[in-house]
């Protein structure tokens, strides 16, 4: 079984469990079962436009399937009282520290650790003004993304880096037991 045809039954399902917590990727389709229903996920694509909160919400997208990631290693797609409890502890842990994890554990390589921190100091930096104005990306020499060249650079680095983590959660997704899983829908 895959994951296409584990959505295809999960559609025909009139109840799932309350008990299932699971982001799927299915091509350029995206999923998102959840208090036993299935809505769609975000998109393959993302799109940023210049203004902060376009760029906090792309972020926002991004620290999501870095907790989904960290849920898949720890406890699968439980939505059990663990999966709650790792969920509270995941929004204690800050995304550096994640993205370290993530290099610790092999899921990233240092470069895409590298510029996965270099596109999290941007985050960082927009939480904490009111205009992009302030805010300056760092991937070799500091560019401000108030030009037009600077928003540029960033936009493009953060769309790669989204397809990678993408692909990075789909060899993640790979490793579910679909057979035991289907079971328990």
């Amino acid at each position: 079984m895959n994951t296409s045809h584990f959505i295809k039954i999960v559609k025909r399902k009139k109840h799932l469990s309350s008990k299932i917590r699971l982001y799927l990727i299915d091509k350029d389709n995206h999923y998102f079962i959840n208090n036993g229903v299935i809505k769609r996920g975000f998109d393959s694509q993302i799109f940023i436009t210049k203004n902060r909160d376009s760029v906090l919400s792309g972020f926002s997208k991004m620290a999501f399937l870095f907790d989904e990631i960290i849920r898949l290693r720890i406890v699968q797609y439980s939505d059990d009282r663990d999966g709650a409890e790792l969920l509270y502890i995941l929004n204690l842990v800050p995304i550096n520290r994640k993205i370290r994890a993530f290099l610790d554990w092999n899921v990233f390589c240092p470069e895409f650790t590298r510029d996965m921190s270099r596109l999290f100091e941007v985050r960082n930096d927009t939480v904490h003004c009111i205009s992009l104005d302030e805010v300056t990306y760092t991937p070799q020499r500091s560019m401000s993304l108030s030009s037009n060249s600077g928003f540029k650079k960033f936009v493009s680095d953060f769309q790669k880096s989204w397809k990678v983590l993408l692909e990075i959660y789909i060899q993640q997704q790979e490793k579910i037991n679909w057979k035991k899983l289907e079971k328990e829908i």
